[in-house]
């Protein structure tokens, strides 16, 4: 006769106090109450899994869900911008509150408001009562939550300061929707500049400049050297258009598929750093990033090799999360934050010190702060360079082209009413 097993299973993967990765079993009412069983034990969790009850004869089965359907049979809809960071917000004020997460889910499931967050947070509270922890419940919600936020969202649930990590997440997501915002509002002139541009020398090109060069022809003078580029352009133009489309085409899906292999991807994505402007952007952020969610974890009791191994998937780019994975051996070897982050030649100075100090002091947690708020400002002053120069900058490029069409076509005009006066 077989017996049965009144509580679940989950599988684990965790920390131990010297850093050493340990992997079992453990037998809980949900997975948070795994959690807190293991930190009890002394370990940091980095990733447990739920498992269906089985009989003790050994049969065992992963419990696996698929995102819910809503009510016309689709699949459920992909959260925008603005209901994520509703739902983060409402989520950890909730948390914040004393709830406990399958209770704020709940409050969310059942607000009046009509709002596809309601279906994400039914979807989530269900995977939730089945014990599956919530960064999986994340995963498997249809997309709406990307890797970043569910791996800061298990170091949050390892570390036991999810609030905290979801109230960084809304300042996150806060940022990046006003930095959208701020690049629309810079872009909305200078597209309609770019398009109307790009309309004029259409007309040009397919319509004046073929006309301009039968007359020009006729004066028999020769043409200044840029009028004659012009006009060659533009009868290339219109013999192979197709041809320069297909060519187009080739790059463009060429250079997909070269970012899309690994050693392309960590090319693009270290390349990205090195754009002028745009590369000191993503170097704050990456920075502040960092250090806040280091600077969390840690003030809450997690040890910096345990906040480093959570970390290192915390970010959507592969050279970055490369420099994570180097930062966390050399952590590993006993090697100080300060020093590991020197050794990489990636960090800058400014923060090292930062650090250097932190770890003098024994106030590490404090100094992780700090570098964040000075990156944080750092951050918001680069991204205010970025949208100050857009505008400015696409208006110049315009100007250009069209100066240098213009003149083009006036000063073949110019040669041969030249002529004529001559004859």
């Amino acid at each position: 006769m077989h017996s049965y097993h009144q509580m679940p299973f989950f599988s684990y993967r965790a920390l131990d106090a010297a850093g050493r990765t340990e992997t079992g079993r453990i037998e809980a009412l949900s997975g948070s109450d795994a959690y807190r069983k293991l930190r009890v034990r002394g370990l940091q969790p980095a990733k447990v899994t739920s498992e269906e009850g089985s009989v003790s004869a050994g049969r065992e089965k992963k419990t696996t869900f698929a995102p819910m359907t809503g009510g016309g049979g689709g699949q459920l809809q992909k959260l925008g911008s603005q209901h994520l960071l509703f739902f983060t917000e409402e989520l950890a004020e909730l948390l914040d509150a004393g709830l406990q997460l399958e209770g704020a889910l709940k409050v969310i499931e059942e607000r009046q408001e009509r709002s596809p967050v309601k279906l994400v947070a039914a979807t989530l509270r269900q995977q939730v009562r089945e014990g599956v922890g919530f960064s999986k419940a994340l995963r498997n919600c249809g997309g709406s939550f990307d890797p970043l936020y569910c791996n800061l969202v298990a170091a949050g649930e390892a570390g036991g300061v999810l609030p905290q990590i979801l109230r960084r997440q809304c300042a996150h997501l806060e940022m990046v929707g006003e930095l959208s915002k701020k690049v629309t509002s810079a872009l909305v002139y200078p597209a309609i500049v770019f398009s109307s541009a790009i309309l004029l020398m259409f007309i040009f090109l397919t319509f004046l400049v073929p006309q301009l060069s039968v007359l020009l022809g006729k004066s028999g003078q020769k043409l200044p050297v840029i009028t004659s580029v012009l006009i060659n352009v533009s009868l290339f133009c219109g013999h192979w258009w197709w041809a320069i489309l297909a060519v187009i085409g080739a790059l463009v899906t060429g250079a997909r598929l070269f970012v899309a292999t690994p050693g392309g991807r960590e090319w693009w994505h270290r390349s990205q750093l090195e754009i002028p402007v745009i590369g000191a952007v993503l170097k704050a952020r990456f920075y502040a990033e960092v250090m806040q969610n280091l600077s969390t974890l840690v003030s809450n009791g997690v040890t910096m090799l345990s906040a480093m191994e959570l970390m290192r998937g915390a970010t959507g780019n592969v050279y970055l999360r490369s420099l994570l994975d180097q930062l966390t051996e050399k952590v590993r070897e006993g090697s100080s934050i300060a020093a590991a982050m020197k050794r990489t030649g990636f960090f800058p100075p400014v923060l090292l010190d930062i650090l250097a100090v932190g770890e003098q002091t024994g106030d590490l947690a404090g100094a992780l702060a700090r570098g964040a708020k000075r990156y944080d400002r750092e951050l918001s002053s680069r991204i205010q360079h970025l949208t100050t120069l857009i505008q400015p900058a696409v208006i110049l490029i315009v100007a250009v082209f069209v100066g240098v069409v213009a003149y083009s076509m006036i000063a073949g005009i110019l040669t041969s009413v030249n002529s004529l006066k001559v004859h």
